[in-house]
């Protein structure tokens, strides 16, 4: 069988520079995405977050928001503003720039007050197996040690993390899963590719 055949059946990664990954899929599509192996310095906001929205000397604009399932918020004067994927430094900024319609030289300040959207699973040979929501990232030796750790049978050089990503152009994206394998093994040589990379809301960590 050949190689592009094989990869009909089972999904493989590939380390291409840093931390950019491609995957080949089984219409022969290659999917590039990116792993961080170092916990991102900003938090990305996402559904069910706990915002704090200040707006300097206009009490009636500030105030604790709980970002909607849709990952938008709702502010007086200006309405719906997107939120889920930015930062907190970058929605207070676009909330400035809708406020300039309505105020001279607006100061908006956000701050996460609780952190509820971001959460991974862990499946199979684990002593926890479950949904673990999670205030700050982690990694996928960490997710597993949150479960519990291996269980007595598990094969730990064969385990996969199932993620969601987006595909397509924009405007016409779709979103599919794709599977990542993790070598325990690897892991602790320090050789494996991608290694033991920070876990992105939703993340499944199956270890058979």
């Amino acid at each position: 069988m050949a190689i592009r055949d094989r990869a009909c059946t089972l999904l493989s990664s590939i380390l291409l520079v840093g931390i950019t990954v491609g995957v080949v899929a089984c219409a022969n599509e290659k999917v590039n995405y990116k792993v961080d192996l170092i916990e991102p310095s900003d938090f990305f906001l996402g559904p069910e977050d706990v915002l704090k929205v200040t707006v300097w000397k206009s009490p009636d604009l500030s105030g604790e928001i709980t970002i909607r399932p849709d990952g938008t918020i709702t502010m007086p004067l200006i309405g719906d503003v997107p939120a889920a994927g930015l930062t907190a430094n970058v929605l207070a900024q676009h909330i400035k720039e809708r406020l300039t319609e309505y105020i001279s030289s607006p100061v908006v300040t956000v701050q996460v007050k609780e952190v509820n959207s971001y959460f991974i699973f862990v499946l199979g040979e684990v002593v926890r197996p479950g949904k673990y929501p999670l205030k700050s990232y982690a990694n996928v030796m960490q997710g597993i040690s949150l479960a519990g750790g291996f269980a007595p049978f598990a094969s730990k050089n064969k385990i996969k993390v199932l993620r969601n990503v987006s595909t397509g152009s924009e405007g016409h994206e779709e979103k599919r899963q794709i599977e990542i394998p993790v070598s325990y093994t690897d892991i602790l040589k320090g050789t494996a590719v991608p290694g033991n990379f920070i876990l992105q809301s939703g993340d499944v960590i199956v270890v058979p």
